[in-house]
């Protein structure tokens, strides 16, 4: 048997990058997904649905799709993300507002709008996408540091009120991974090798990579394990 098998998962941000591998790596486990994102194009669950999480109403019609499609929810993962880049000087008030939109309050809003879900599950299971820049900041990225040190903060707040239903809530931090998200900085040669060199094992992330971290957290054998922030970045952070 495999070790998702009857689990209802839920992904956000799932048609490319981290959000593709886990809706491959959960399916391959065995669980039933509803993958979202905001456009069709790549999404491959067993249920697709297409959502802007920045709109606080496509959020509430997402849960709602959770229950009349999978029947109930054991596995929320929030992963959409957006990365605003820019100097504080450069950053428009949209901008910090966008990406506070979709990297903390979408996960926020619909771990809420999933509750009941969650709660009535046997295992139950909140999987938030941070970043190592939950851990520390970068010129041009305050806006994207700022957001994913909130997540982490969202996190483990979240953990201590859901515990006593039997949920954990974890974050998984990925360091430099290849995605399309950063793929435009990596085609730069000397911004592969910068974070190739800062890694201990040399090399650039890959989306399996993460998602192998998210299916062991949406396990059984991850169900002590709650309100932590999970470094998965070839120990780039060995640095710091």
């Amino acid at each position: 048997m495999s070790r998702l098998n009857g689990r209802k998962a839920l992904v956000t941000g799932a048609a490319s990058g981290i959000g593709a591998a886990t809706v491959r790596r959960l399916l391959a486990d065995g669980a039933t997904v509803l993958a979202c994102d905001i456009s069709s194009e790549g999404l491959a669950g067993t249920f697709n649905h297409i959502a802007n999480l920045a709109d606080p109403q496509a959020i509430t019609t997402l849960a709602a799709a959770a229950q009349s499609q999978l029947g109930g929810l054991d596995i929320l993962i929030n992963n959409a993300g957006v990365c605003p880049v820019g100097t504080l000087d450069e950053l428009t008030d949209d901008q910090w507002q966008f990406g506070l939109d979709v990297n903390l309050l979408a996960p926020a809003r619909l771990s809420k709008a999933c509750l009941a879900l969650l709660k009535a599950s046997r295992a139950g299971r909140v999987i938030n996408t941070g970043s190592i820049l939950s851990r520390y900041g970068d010129a041009g990225l305050g806006a994207y540091a700022a957001s994913k040190h909130a997540i982490l903060g969202f996190t483990r707040s979240l953990a201590m009120e859901l515990g006593p239903y039997g949920v954990t809530v974890n974050c998984v931090q990925p360091g430099c991974i290849v995605t399309g998200m950063t793929r435009g900085m990596l085609e730069n040669g000397e911004a592969a090798d910068y974070y190739r060199d800062k890694s201990a094992l040399k090399r650039l992330g890959q989306p399996e990579d993460i998602a192998d971290v998210i299916a062991f957290l949406a396990s059984d054998d991850a169900r002590f394990i709650t309100g932590q922030g999970i470094i998965a970045d070839g120990g780039v952070m060995t640095h710091s």
